[in-house]
């Protein structure tokens, strides 16, 4: 139960049988090529459609507040769906789950139980596009894998992998990092580092650096200089506020 408590991410992997995962909460799309893809802005601005579902209505405060910490200090905000093609879809399921970058029509988030806000943010990121900052073809200089630690046949899930850096520092402390104890046999660690290691693997805010990802890759600093905004900060029209209870976003299936 305390596995389960602390390691959320790692729940669809090893429990979900309708979908094949990789890293714990990446579903492998049927499409190959659509992982990582960004979603394409409207009018140049990115706004993505979502719905939650009616079993997870006792959650929107959670999904709101997730939501509210990529809008915050990013060009990324989130809408009510209307009849979009493409859109976000908060289903209920076992852990926390995602695609990688847009895949185009009905896209699930799930939400379990175990998964707090920041675990719902951690997946919202993905569904942007954006790899576990462990996978890094780098990490090497600043993590050591314990593969003697690891479930087996889960080894793969700490590959590096080869994928967009931005040209920024490695942080161990990203919310997109894996903890140390991720997919453990034995209850021993599987990732160690030296330093800041009581926070890797944290879930209760976007680091500095995951703020700067989400901004280059979605060209945010261009689109300031060309509105003569700044939006960095929280603007109208964006999911920025405290949580509410009304059931805007719910959705009628």
């Amino acid at each position: 139960m305390q596995y389960i408590d602390s390691n959320p991410e790692t729940l669809e992997e090893l429990m979900n049988n309708d979908h094949a995962f990789v890293e714990g909460d990446q579903i492998v799309p049927d499409i190959r090529n659509a992982v990582g893809s960004p979603w394409l802005k409207a009018d140049g601005l990115i706004s993505l459609p979502y719905l939650i579902s009616k079993e997870l209505a006792d959650r929107k405060d959670d999904i709101l507040s997730a939501l509210a910490m990529v809008s915050e200090h990013t060009c990324i905000s989130f809408h009510n769906r209307t009849d979009e093609p493409d859109y976000l879809i908060f289903r209920r399921s076992h852990g926390c789950a995602s695609h990688l970058g847009c895949i185009g029509g009905e896209q699930p988030v799930y939400i379990g139980p175990p998964c707090k806000v920041g675990n719902i943010c951690h997946e919202v990121l993905h569904a942007l596009g954006f790899h576990h900052e462990h996978t890094r073809l780098d990490h090497g200089k600043y993590i050591t894998i314990v593969y003697q630690n690891i479930m087996k046949g889960m080894e793969r899930n700490f590959k590096a992998l080869n994928g967009q850096t931005f040209e920024l520092p490695y942080d161990v402390t990203s919310i997109l990092h894996y903890g140390s104890g991720f997919f453990s046999r034995n209850g021993l660690p599987t990732i160690i580092t030296e330093g800041k290691e009581e926070n890797m693997g944290q879930r209760k805010y976007m680091t500095e650096l995951d703020i700067k990802r989400v901004r280059k890759m979605y060209n945010c600093d261009a689109k300031e200089a060309q509105g003569g905004t700044d939006l960095s900060h929280p603007k109208n029209g964006t999911i920025t506020n405290a949580p509410s209870n009304n059931t805007t976003g719910l959705s009628t299936n």
